[in-house]
């Protein structure tokens, strides 16, 4: 007697199409929009994986650099005598920010490019969680 369960179904195959959403919304915020609106036209999961990391980073660096900005006062009002140090300090912690946001960036694009629904580097799986169902 033969085992005649069915072999898994392969995952689909993307398409060029799902490449160009996926790549184009990490292309600027005019890239971002145009992803939306090439992703409203024709759904495809891939595309939507990468429009919902692409929203995350966004929010993520324009919270995140506002929190800097706040830090960055507190930190001069706090440490008005050592002037020295917050001069030292800020450009420290905004240089570590943005590597990270580079980071992020480059690793999601390089996973849109590839075609894979990869997160980001310690954010990505927050985005899934937080954008679970957006744009689709």
């Amino acid at each position: 007697m033969e085992n005649t369960t069915p072999a898994p179904a392969a995952p689909p195959a993307t398409t060029a199409e799902d490449k160009t959403v996926a790549i184009v919304a990490y292309l600027t915020l005019i890239g971002f929009i145009v992803a939306i609106i090439l992703n409203a036209n024709k759904k495809t999961k891939l595309g939507a994986y990468h429009l919902r990391q692409v929203l995350g980073l966004i929010l993520t660096r324009i919270i995140g650099y506002i929190c800097l900005v706040i830090l960055m006062v507190v930190l001069a009002v706090v440490l008005f005598f050592m002037k020295s140090l917050v001069i030292l300090l800020v450009p420290l912690i905004y240089l570590a920010f943005g590597v990270f946001l580079l980071v992020c960036f480059i690793m999601g694009l390089v996973a849109a490019i590839n075609g894979q629904m990869k997160p980001m580097p310690v954010v990505g799986p927050l985005y899934d969680k937080w954008f679970g169902t957006a744009f689709d």
